[in-house]
């Protein structure tokens, strides 16, 4: 299934039925008196957070949701049948917003948490609600009122505790297929990841976190470049992230320093707050290097990154380093937990 982390929709609400002007006329009953109705309540529009659906793609193409009007109010006092709600099923961790503001509606963070989208219009009242001992035959009822019509923006973040970065090919989903059972597709060119994914890492029988793997980052990527920065969204919710770093890049042009300051620079672009985030520098592909060259490559780029920060040498091919940066990891989140 194609992922969709973003889709902007219309929902109607509806209308509430109108009050009946309606008199009481039996046989052998004189004087009958009024007996309209009250109208039915319009359709509202909700949302509903499930676990068992990963993508918005259901909104992509389908955009307008309209929920029915309540109906009009009947004789011998007689209430108009109310329309039924509408329930909009979105993955956990969507983000609902008016479109045009920015409002914020709903953040759906739980299973089966609900949300209203646009209330339904409440129903008239019908010309039994006016009558009185001055006024017994009334002719008057009240319209039904409107139904709330909203541009709605939703947004997909992920639920993970732990979010991987880094540049392209810098080895985050390598790592995340040597942590946990994810599989995303790995090759030898950059941006092989296309959408984020999730994998559970188990540190023992009972402790385990949610690790998320976004699609690499580059500099200018708050203008535009390589896949732009909207997937740092996926971040945003994170506890910890780890910054990946290709500690031996097969091109010699490249500079492993300049290139984490870029991600850097386009976290602080996207989002303060997620830049004040807590960051482990995670040193990667140290299998490339021999192993008396190691420990000073990263020495040294720790000090040229002026790094104060826990930091750690890792090759995600072979498994070095990991198991022991899983356990920080776990040791870590429990701490602030």
């Amino acid at each position: 299934m194609k992922f969709v982390d973003e889709a902007r929709i219309a929902v109607h609400a509806g209308n509430g039925g109108d009050g009946a002007v309606h008199f009481r006329r039996e046989k052998y009953i004189p004087r009958g008196g009024p007996d309209g109705g009250d109208g039915g309540r319009g359709g509202s529009v909700y949302a509903i957070a499930d676990r068992n659906i990963n993508t918005l793609i259901d909104y992509r193409y389908n955009r307008i949701f309209r929920a029915r009007d309540g109906e009009r109010g009947g004789g011998k006092q007689c209430t108009g049948r109310s329309a039924d709600d509408i329930y909009l099923r979105v993955p956990v961790g969507t983000v609902v917003s008016i479109r045009d503001t920015g409002a914020l509606v709903a953040d759906l963070a739980t299973h089966q948490q609900t949300a209203l989208l646009a209330k339904g219009g409440r129903g008239g009242r019908g010309n039994v609600n006016f009558k009185s001992s001055t006024n017994r035959a009334p002719r008057e009822s009240t319209p039904g009122e409107a139904g709330e019509g909203r541009e709605l923006q939703l947004e997909l973040r992920v639920l993970a505790d732990v979010g991987l970065l880094g540049m392209p090919n810098s080895g985050k989903s390598t790592l995340i297929r040597a942590v946990s059972s994810a599989r995303p597709k790995v090759a030898d060119y950059p941006f092989t990841t296309l959408h984020p994914s999730l994998g559970v890492v188990r540190v023992d029988i009972s402790r385990s976190f949610v690790v998320a793997d976004i699609p690499g980052l580059i500099e200018g990527a708050a203008d535009g470049a390589g896949l732009g920065h909207h997937f740092l969204r996926h971040l945003v919710r994170t506890k910890l992230l780890l910054h990946l770093v290709d500690i031996a890049p097969l091109d010699p042009g490249i500079d492993p320093a300049k290139e984490a300051r870029a991600i850097v620079a386009e976290l602080r672009k996207y989002d303060a707050a997620l830049y004040r985030k807590p960051r482990w520098l995670v040193l990667n592909k140290a299998d490339l290097l021999a192993p008396e060259d190691r420990t000073h490559a990263a020495k040294e780029l720790v000090r040229r990154l002026r790094w104060k920060g826990p930091h750690f040498l890792i090759s995600a091919v072979s498994g070095e380093g990991c198991r022991e940066l899983c356990q920080a990891v776990m040791r870590h989140l429990e701490a602030r937990s």
